[in-house]
């Protein structure tokens, strides 16, 4: 009969030695009994973490109830307002919080900041005064206008002549005025000067490369054209002439403004400028 045997190391750990199979198993049960429960020490480590891990979410959890118990204190119970129509409830708006009763505005030098108080008996409408001048009592009547032609902006004009101007490949010659050549000359008593150049640059010095709005024939005419012009809601015919410079045609609107200018002697009809 064969008996199983087994090889086992010595205390040293490096000798060995052959014994029967079943005394090998009680020698290895009876070392291992023998040795100190290590893992029973790295077994309660787990424990310890998994016991602190608690503890933290329990005092977490208590720090959030606190906060929540500190933010709840004074806060409105605001309750939503009743649907209408079974529409969705409008939620209530918090009112600010009152800070104490309002005082007054203090008054600081009432009667020099403040307007002493009127009585409305004490009130007297008067009529209004008359204009300054004749151009003040109506406006300018339409020109009459052919019906293909439109109100257009002309940008950038440059004039040319007293009552003439270029823009955007159109020559355009205000209707109703008689403008003043550039080379022509005025006499004011025994002095003479060149009335025409003076009138040219105080019509550039008014535009100031502003949009004239004028009636113009559509864009395939290009031709030289009297028309009427404005500059905002201004006669541009008015203003020169009115100004003197520059003369109002024979049987025109702008026949008084003309004469008006004579007498105040302002334009060409006064004195070197």
């Amino acid at each position: 009969m064969v008996v199983p045997t087994a090889r086992i190391a010595g205390a040293d750990g490096f000798s060995e030695r052959s014994m029967p199979f079943s005394q090998a198993i009680s020698a290895s049960a009876g070392s291992q009994a023998s040795r100190p429960m290590s893992g029973a020490g790295l077994a309660q480590r787990p424990g310890l973490a998994i016991a602190f891990g608690a503890l933290e979410l329990l005092a977490g959890a208590l720090l959030i109830i606190w906060a929540g118990a500190l933010l709840a204190v004074d806060r409105p119970n605001l309750a939503p307002v009743q649907a209408v129509d079974g529409e969705q409830p409008i939620p209530a708006v918090a009112s600010p919080p009152e800070t104490g009763p309002q005082q007054p505005a203090r008054k600081i030098a009432q009667d020099l900041i403040a307007p002493p108080p009127l009585e409305v008996s004490a009130i007297e409408r008067i009529e209004p005064r008359l204009p300054l001048g004749e151009l003040g009592l109506a406006s300018w009547p339409e020109t009459p206008m052919p019906d293909d032609w439109r109100e257009t902006l002309l940008y950038r004009p440059i004039a040319t002549s007293s009552a003439a101007f270029e823009a955007m490949g159109r020559t355009v010659a205000i209707s109703g005025t008689l403008g003043v050549d550039p080379d022509q000359s005025c006499s004011f008593g025994e002095a003479a000067w060149l009335c025409g150049q003076r009138a040219r640059a105080a019509f550039n010095a008014w535009l100031r490369g502003r949009a004239l709005k004028c009636f113009v024939p559509p864009e395939t005419d290009r031709f030289a054209i009297a028309a009427p012009c404005k500059l905002g809601k201004q006669d541009v015919g008015a203003w020169l002439v009115a100004n003197g410079w520059a003369m109002a045609a024979p049987g025109g609107i702008y026949s008084k403004a003309e004469a008006t200018a004579r007498t105040a002697g302002m334009g060409i009809f006064g004195p070197p400028q």
